[in-house]
This record gives structure tokens, sequence and C-alpha cells, in this order.
């Protein structure tokens, strides 16, 4: 008896659905639907029978409902005549049709489980608008037999007609319409001030002539007024309002993490109890500000004063005086650029994962019944349920040793007959064993849903990635300029070089090409090329190469040395600056506490790919690991931080060299636990279940993720949306090296291959008998790397000297006229 009545309360549970169940959210989404398709049909039907229809409706009401001996035109029959008679006469007018957009949205808002929130501010303006076209209509319309406005058109515009008048009422509308524009698109009003021109113009006063600067303008301020604005406010009020503008990124919300506290064997019955998360506990409502200081016509700003002995010349204030004062902005080039839209990438949100819990029950009983054959106890049981696996924390009775459960990894896999199950005990902070099983339904974790939260779009960091979801469904995200380098090893295929492009997505989703910039090796060839289009945009290479993806060997190691010498020129400018790292200088740069014409420069982040590590060490040895170890020991201050790939996580691959300065490894399934141990120093690689599954270690730490899935054609098409972009005049080259032969670049140096400013900047150079990048910069207006690139060039032909530290290099030609014969002879020659 005790059996039936078990099953018939089980049948009772299944079929009453309860109100959190996702079922009525899903038929509710449906009805929404099909009402608002039904509602379409009747409107249209409305446009052509209302002259039928109307009398009838009127005079019988909702009694039309009731009566079957009236008939009527509408297409929908007597519901639909009503319903129509019902929004356009009494509601609002031809506005009405908004209400089947509303009541459609509604219905896909909850098939797509979206927030209610958003749809309510949504329906929020959808009604304003409603009334403002009802009140519109019926202000044109307003003797037409049609009731264009409907009864909410006709009260509001007879209220406002006869408080405001029909000229008030239409400046109204003018009102609304312009503010409306001004919210939704925000334009840009530049009101230029208006000149007044008087019989003294052309009056100049005699021997009066003096210039205007910026330091003067700052000591007239008072002193008390100096102690509380600092210098960039004091400058702000002197130029004008600065504009600046408020960036607000829309994130997503994540759904709360499904914690399932399970009863022991006496009872079968599932309590959802919700775990804390930080998405949902603590949301950040904080506001990223992206200060974009502009100054417009700074010609404007500049005193002129026209005196008789300077010929009525005019006394500029140079605008580099007034540069010392205003921060420099390194978006400025590219100032109108447009990260990547979400909609470039794919939703996969209907893997999502649905909570079985006959499966948590089975799994449940398997675990107590594998450890009550061992004679172990426990108190408690919950589940926590992650994208790919589900954490069963256990509380051991009292007397239990942890070691004992650890030893029974096998029997519980055994017991479940499942693969890739893991035992953590103790989890750490925690005082329960965790035993993580494979789910039978996964979820893709797709790179969309995670990089659209908040947690991502509002981090604070240098170089934000986020990594995917951990066990407990958070997103992940971390400061690789924090790591300050990624290790990444597994077996092919398990998702390495998704995981690579999930970093590099990240990066671009986030920051400015000025920002941060990519160095990329590629052995395999084929895997980094959808990258090759952003050479004016985000990627670093040597000059003078035709593939902006580095795949040759030898050109690998030009590459890798020359990004030590960039190292090295960092750290001299750093030294110079008194800045201990990266972010220090570039706050000196940005508020001009530092100077081009010392040879300073903005330092962009940059980050060193390498897809396949093992095949360089294979060919190239110690060339290659030594500059990579020179990079991976010194290059964090300076911002270098590489990302290495391998597939064969030997001792001889990754050496103690390397795994000593990557703190941060990420290792996808491998085959054995050896090779777990030799990326992580930690067995549980092996125990894996693939296809971007993989354990996160940084320091002490191992955290278990689902890495998002970013597939091909959404990279391809967040490339083209960033190629399609005016870039940068000219890319961002690396230093040239030398070579074997001690030549740097060609050793068959031409004068075609030379720069086209190179005659102008050599007879810069021996005119001044300096030579400086810096000074080629300045008088020239070029950029470091191409000033550089020039300066290399006259050193191959002998020009100038050696670099010199941050001397000037020594001049070897004594006059120009010595100059001009020897280019005219290398013109000549090539």
């Amino acid at each position: 008896m005790a059996k039936k009545t078990r099953k018939k309360s089980r049948k009772k549970d299944s079929f009453f659905m309860k109100p959190s169940d996702d079922r009525i959210r899903k038929i509710a989404g449906t009805l929404c639907i099909f009402l608002s398709i039904y509602l379409t049909v009747a409107f249209v039907s409305y446009f052509f029978t209302w002259k039928f229809d109307q009398d009838k409706v009127l005079h019988l009401s909702g009694s039309i409902l009731f009566n079957g001996d009236v008939h009527v035109e509408n297409w929908l029959g007597r519901l639909g005549a009503y319903t129509s008679h019902l929004f356009f006469y009494w509601g609002f007018g031809v506005a009405s049709v908004l209400i089947v957009y509303l009541i459609g949205k509604l219905g896909f808002d909850l098939l797509r489980r979206q927030s209610m929130i958003k749809f309510a501010n949504e329906a929020a303006h959808v009604i304003l608008i409603m009334s403002f076209i009802a009140v519109v209509a019926e202000f044109v319309f307003r003797n037409s037999e049609f009731s264009w406005g409907g009864l909410m058109g006709y009260s509001i515009y007879a209220y406002m007609g006869s408080f405001l008048g029909q000229i008030g009422l239409v400046l109204f509308f003018i009102l609304l319409v312009s503010t409306g524009i001004i919210w939704i698109f925000n334009p840009k009003i530049k009101l230029e001030p208006i000149k007044l021109t008087t019989g003294f113009d052309n009056f100049s006063f005699p021997k009066l002539n003096f210039t205007v600067s910026p330091q003067s303008l700052k000591d007239s301020i008072p002193f008390k007024a100096k102690e509380k604005k600092s210098r960039k406010k004091l400058f702000e009020d002197l130029e004008g309002a600065i504009p600046k503008t408020d960036i607000k990124d829309e994130g997503v919300q994540l759904d709360p993490v499904d914690s399932i506290e399970l009863n022991l064997p006496d009872s079968l019955e599932v309590k959802a109890k919700p775990s804390p998360s930080k998405e949902t506990a603590e949301p950040q409502l904080e506001l990223e500000l992206d200060d974009k200081i502009v100054n417009e016509s700074a010609d404007n700003s500049q005193s002129r004063i026209k005196g008789p002995d300077m010929d009525c010349k005019k006394n500029i204030v140079e605008k580099e005086n007034l540069d010392d004062f205003e921060p420099y902005d390194p978006t400025k080039e590219l100032s109108n650029y447009k990260v990547p839209t979400f909609d470039l990438l794919e939703d996969y949100s209907d893997s999502r994962v649905s909570i079985n819990r006959e499966e948590l029950e089975e799994n449940k009983n398997q675990i107590i019944k594998t450890l009550l054959n061992y004679n172990i106890k426990i108190t408690k049981i919950k589940a926590t349920i992650g994208p790919t696996v589900t954490l069963y924390e256990i509380v051991p009775a009292p007397g239990v040793k942890i070691s004992s459960i650890k030893k029974l990894e096998d029997d519980i896999a055994l017991s479940l007959a499942a693969l890739g199950i893991r035992i953590i005990a103790p989890i750490p902070g925690k005082g329960t064993v965790g035993i993580e099983v494979p789910n039978k339904n996964k979820q893709i974790v797709s790179f969309k849903e995670v990089v659209k939260t908040e947690k991502f779009q509002n981090a604070k960091m240098d170089l934000p990635i986020v990594l995917g979801k951990t066990i407990s469904n958070e997103v992940f995200v971390a400061d690789l300029a924090k790591m300050p380098h990624l290790l990444i090893a597994g077996a092919t295929g398990q998702g390495k070089s998704v995981g690579i492009n999930t970093v590099l997505m990240s990066l671009l989703y986030k920051k400015h090409p000025s920002q941060v910039k990519f160095v990329m090796i590629d052995p395999k060839k084929v895997e980094l090329f959808p990258y090759s289009y952003l050479d004016k945009h985000f990627l670093g290479f040597l000059p003078n190469e035709e593939e902006t993806i580095v795949t040759d060997t030898k050109k690998v190691i030009s590459t890798l040395n020359s990004l030590t010498v960039e190292m090295d020129e960092r750290y001299d400018l750093l030294k110079k600056a008194r800045a201990r790292n990266i972010k220090e200088y570039n706050a000196k740069f940005v508020a001009r506490k530092i100077s081009p014409k010392d040879g300073h420069r903005f330092m962009p982040f940059i980050v060193l790919v390498i897809d396949e590590f093992a095949d360089l060490i294979m060919t190239a040895g110690k060339e290659i690991e030594l500059p990579i170890a020179r990079l991976a020991q010194l290059a964090r201050a300076i911002g270098i931080h590489l990302i290495i790939a391998t597939q064969r996580p030997s001792v001889k691959i990754i050496t103690g060299m390397i795994k000593a300065n990557f703190p941060a490894r990420i290792a996808y399934k491998v085959t054995s636990q050896i090779d777990s141990r030799t990326i992580l120093d930690h067995k549980g690689a092996e125990q894996l279940i693939g296809k971007g599954d993989m354990l996160l270690s940084v320091g002490s730490d191992i955290i278990r993720l689902q890495c998002a899935f970013v597939d091909t054609p959404e990279v391809e098409n967040a490339i083209k949306h960033i190629s399609d972009q005016p870039g940068f005049a000219e890319p961002f080259y690396l230093p040239e090296v030398a070579d074997e032969n001690g030549e740097i670049g060609d050793s068959n140096l031409k004068w075609s291959d030379l720069d086209p400013m190179f005659e102008e900047a050599a007879r810069l150079v021996v005119g001044n008998q300096h030579g400086s990048t810096s000074m080629i910069q300045r008088k020239l207006q070029l950029g470091y790397n191409r000033a550089g690139r020039i300066v290399d060039q006259m050193e191959s032909l002998g020009i100038v000297g050696e670099a010199n530290g941050s001397k000037p290099r020594q001049v070897l030609f004594v006059s120009e006229m010595e100059l001009i014969h020897y280019l005219e002879h290398l013109k000549k020659a090539n």
C-alpha cells in the first residue's frame, strides 16, 4: 500500500506545475505571440470594416459577444470587431497598433528568458509614444469620421487645446519632437561666437607688442585658487568647458547559481537552495567613464595682437605650450573607433542546462551507497550544477578520515558509470569534500553570453580576459597583466585554439587599438591567420615584412630578439621617467609630465601569442628559449605579456625556467597524470572530459572552468568589423635587430627599400650634427616607430653611429654636400 501511495503522489507532483516551473513561462510566451497575431488580423480588418460594424458595437456594447443573431464584417467575427473597436475607438486610435508589437515582444522575451525589468521600461516608452501619436493624430484629423486618436487622444487633446490654445499646442509638439531627437541621437551642437565689428577694428596702438603665455595666465590666478584647483582644472576654466563623453556598457545579468541541497536516503525530497553568486548578490552598478578631452580650434585660443613694429605679424602662443597642460589622449587618432558589436556573435542559449532531479537523486544515492560500503558515513550532501559538471559537496561524519575518501575515486566513478570523476578533499575554504561528476546534458558556454555580462563590461583591469564559467555558473574574468604570462597546454583537439581565440576576442571587445598590440607567432600557419587583417589596428611586427603573422622559424628568432630590444628600450625610458612600471609611465605621459622631446612615447601593452611552442623548440632550441626566458622574467613591468600554447606538455618543452615564470597555467584534457603534473604540478587534468573543460592554476589555487566557445566565423566577423574601420597611418613596427652578419634588417639594402622621408631626415641629421630619433619625430612630425626605423637605416648605411643609450648618435658625415654625393652614388648603384 505504501508503494502505491508513493507512486500516486509522484504522478500528482509531476502533473501539477509549480509557479516557478519553466513551462508556465513558455506557455505564457506562446499565448502572447498568438494574441499579437490575432490582434494584427483584427486591426487590419478594422480599417476596412469599421463603418459597417461600428453602429452595432456601439449599440450592443459587450452583449454583442453573446448575441448570435448579429452579423459583422470583421474577419475575426464578433470578438474581432469588439476587440478592435475597443482599442481604436475607446483607446489610442491608430497608435493602438503598437499594442501588437508590445504583446509580441513580451512573448518572445518570455520564451528567451529575458529580464522583465527591461521589458517594463520599454513598455513605458511605448505607452508614452502611443499617447503622443494619439494626440497628434486627433489634432490633425479632428474633423474626420474615423477615430484617428481614439478616446484617449481626444481627451488629452481637448484638455491641452483649451489650456495652451492651438498655436501653443503646435509649439508644444515641436518641443517634444526636438527633445526626443536630442535624447535618442544626442547630436553635436556647435554654436560659433557672434563677432561684432566696429569702427575700431583696424585701429592699432603704437609700440604695443607683447605675447600672452599660459605661464603668465597661470601666475595671475590667486594663491588660494591654486590651492583649491588643480593645474588641469585652472586651464579648463581658462580655455572653456571641455566636453567629456560618458560611456555606459550594458551587460546581461547572469542567472543565479543553481545549488541543490540533497537529503540523505531517508527522504527523496529535493529542495532548491540558491547559492551565493557575485553576479546576483552584488550586482555592479558602476559606470565606466571614458573621459575624452577634446580641444577644439586651438588656434582660436591663442592670443593674436597686432603691432606696427612687427609688420602686423601675429604673436601666437605655440601649441606646444598649451599641450604641456592638456592631457594627452592616445585614442585621439582613432577617436571614431568602435568595438565589435554583440550581434556578430552566435547565441547558444538553447543549450541551457535543465536540472534533472532524477539524475541528481540517482547520483546521490550511488555516492552514498559506495561510501557506506566502506563504512564512511556522511551528515549532509549538496549539489551545485555547473555548465558541464555537477559538484556534490559532502560533509563527513565525525571521525571519518579524508584520506579514505580520496582513495575511493575510481570506485565512485565505477558506480556512477561516468568518466572524469574528480575528488577535492577538502575544498579550500570549506569544511566539505567535493566530488565532481560530469553532466549527461552539457551546456555550451557561448562567448556572447559571457562577454555581455556586467562583470566583464565593468571590469577595471588593464587587460581583462573572460575565460568562461566556473563550476558554480559564475563568469570568470581575469587580468592578463596580473598573471602576468599564460601557459596553455593539453592534448590535441581539447580546446587550446578556442581558448586562445577567447583570450584575443576578449581584448578586442574591451581595448582600443592604441592601448594593446598583438605579436602573433603561428608555426602551424592555419590557426591565427584571420588576425592578419588587423595590421593597421592591433598587430605589431617587423618592418619590411610581407606576412604580419610570423610563421617562419628564422623570422620568429628575429621577432623575439626584437621584442627583447623593445623591452630594453622601454626600461631605459622608465628609468629616465623615474617610473616603476608601464602604468605609472603612461600616466605621466598622459599628464605631460614627461615630454616626447626627450624621446618619451606612449607605450601600449604588447601581447605575444605563440600557438605551438613545441615545434619552435624542436627546430630552433636555445635560440627560441633564451629570448622567451628573458621576456618571461623581465617584461612584466613594461607591459609585454606572453601567451604560449603547446600540445606536448613534456619536461623538454615546459622546462623549469618556463614554469617558474608562468604562474598562470591552463590545462585542458591530457592523456596521463604525468602530463598533468608537468603543467600544473598537480594531478587532475587527465580526468577532464574535454571540449573546453579545463583547470586554471594561479599560484596555489586550481579552478575548474568551462571555456567559452567562440567559433571561427564569429572571430572573422569581429575582425572584419574592425578592419573595415580606418586604421593608423602606419602599423606598429617592432625595432629592427642585427642578423648573424651584423646587418640590420636586409643586408642588401636598396634605395627603394628606404623610407620616403629618408633623404630629408638624413639632411636634417647631418645639417644639425645631431642624430636622435626624437629630433626627427619633432621636426618631420613622424611617429616614433617610423623615425626609429629611419635612424636604423641611417646606421646601416653608415650615416650615423651605433646607439649610445639615451645620448644622441654620432653623425659620421661632416657636411651636407658630402651626404648629397653619397646619396646620389647610392641611387645610381641601385
